[in-house]
């Protein structure tokens, strides 16, 4: 079958795809397409759920999640080293799906009175779901595409991921106030299993892409073996890499200050809009601006921006911006200025920081793509929301109210400047080095040639 002609007309504008690329391309952009659709249909839910049980308990129900991502990691690591990924995946998605509908027959039967507890479990739940799906979405990603191919298209794959966020926010903004909860998680559950159909049309093209220059240096035919190695190989090779431990205070630091935000947000919401069903659609009317925000910056700005500047710089945009969105919300502690900080900090990380922080993946060994990526997208991920519950909740005690909040974020959004640019020249050296060995020509230092990262 023929490659679908993506190289060619407006699209080329914004691809730099090769022929043999584009078949492969389709699939990932529907499998992301998918999975985000799916969870910004349930994410709005989570968090009305979490404001209705109080936000004084959201520091216990993320160190839930933080327990919850820790039990989770060890059996997911089993499924890696026994199991290829054509099978260990699926069957990942389908445990996540079987939970959605137990939510779902749950809420349904249950008298109104379980409603608090519900929405606790579920809140947890879907905070680990977020993580688990995402981040298998990208290891795939990152074994299929080679680390060249990463700079042109990750772009374009990720855009995807916005499509289907805006698709699953808009649903739920449209459907909240009369489509019960239980039916709008049904939904989720039909964009998993496309999820699943979409994996198994890329991973048939594994080898189709291996064939293309410039493609991956694994051998033909490692992607359908095991991976082997040992269960706990994510948490003692990121403990052993500078370099994964680098990757492990990035997403730390950006997980600690964006849990400030979204207390913050979580405590304008509930002032703001007393009943369930408003608070659900102002939430999902919040991820429908970033989307959209999102989806713009990639189009139009972000592959100019990471061609110009590389990667160093272009993972040092995001805590840059932080210190002086902080700077001003100490200034001004008003609800707008906390929604639009949140809006273009969140459309910031997944137009730029995000994609970036993928093609950080590309040149580390394939067992730590999926061992160490999850442990870090997870544990470490939610490790930071951790402290940051509890860090706001310390601060509030003290009584130092979103100004004392913000103050604190500073100095840690200073530290995260300083490590996206060691990382990001860490990651040139990295990628230089598995060329000169493979014999490939090195390549600018810009992730993408031409295509615009995105979330």
């Amino acid at each position: 079958m023929p490659d679908p002609v993506l190289h060619r007309g407006p699209l080329a504008r914004l691809i730099d795809v090769k022929p043999g690329e584009g078949r492969a391309l389709a699939w990932a952009w529907a499998y992301i397409f998918s999975i985000l659709a799916a969870y910004y249909v349930l994410r709005p839910i989570r968090d009305q759920m979490g404001v209705a049980g109080g936000i004084e308990n959201l520091p216990w129900l993320f160190t839930a999640t933080l327990v919850g991502m820790l039990c989770l990691n060890l059996p997911f690591a089993y499924l890696v080293k026994r199991m290829p990924r054509a099978r260990f995946v699926p069957i990942t998605y389908r445990f996540f799906a079987a939970n959605i509908l137990a939510f779902a027959l749950v809420l349904y039967l249950a008298p109104p009175d379980w409603n608090i507890w519900i929405g606790r479990v579920f809140f947890v739940w879907l905070s680990i779901f977020n993580l688990f799906v995402v981040s298998i979405f990208w290891a795939t990603i990152v074994d299929v595409f080679s680390n060249e191919q990463g700079r042109r298209l990750f772009g374009f794959i990720a855009a995807g991921a916005t499509l289907g966020a805006i698709a699953g926010s808009a649903t739920t903004a449209i459907l909240a106030k009369n489509v019960p909860t239980w039916g709008l998680m049904l939904c989720a559950v039909v964009l998993l299993e496309v999820a699943v159909f979409c994996m198994r049309g890329l991973a048939a093209l594994s080898s189709q892409l291996h064939e293309v220059p410039g493609s991956s240096t694994i051998q033909k035919g490692d992607h359908d073996r095991t991976i082997g190695g040992s269960v706990l190989a994510g948490v003692t090779r990121t403990f052993a890499s500078p370099y994964l431990l680098n990757i492990s205070l990035f997403l730390l630091l950006f997980s600690v200050t964006s849990t400030f935000l979204y207390f913050e947000q979580a405590g304008i919401a509930k002032r703001s809009f007393p009943d369930r069903g408003a608070q659900t659609a102002f939430f999902a009317s919040v991820d429908l601006a970033v989307n959209v925000l999102t989806l713009g910056v990639q189009l139009f700005l972000t592959g100019r921006i990471v061609n110009r500047l590389g990667v160093a710089l272009t993972l040092a945009i995001l805590p840059a911006f932080s210190i002086l969105g902080f700077a001003a919300l100490a200034i001004w502690p008003t609800i707008g200025v906390i929604v639009a900080f949140q809006v273009l900090r969140r459309a910031g990380n997944y137009a730029i920081a995000r994609p970036i922080r993928e093609v950080l993946f590309t040149v580390v060994p394939r067992e730590d793509r999926y061992k160490a990526k999850s442990f870090i997208d997870t544990v470490v991920y939610r490790l930071g929301d951790q402290i940051g519950a509890w860090s706001f909740t310390g601060i509030q005690g003290l009584g130092l109210g979103s100004t004392g909040i913000a103050g604190a974020a500073i100095p840690l959004s200073a530290a995260w400047l300083l490590n996206s640019l060691w990382l990001g020249h860490a990651q040139d050296r990295r990628r230089t080095a598995r060329e000169t060995e493979s014999g490939e020509t090195a390549e600018p230092s810009a992730p993408m040639a031409r295509a615009a990262p995105s979330a």
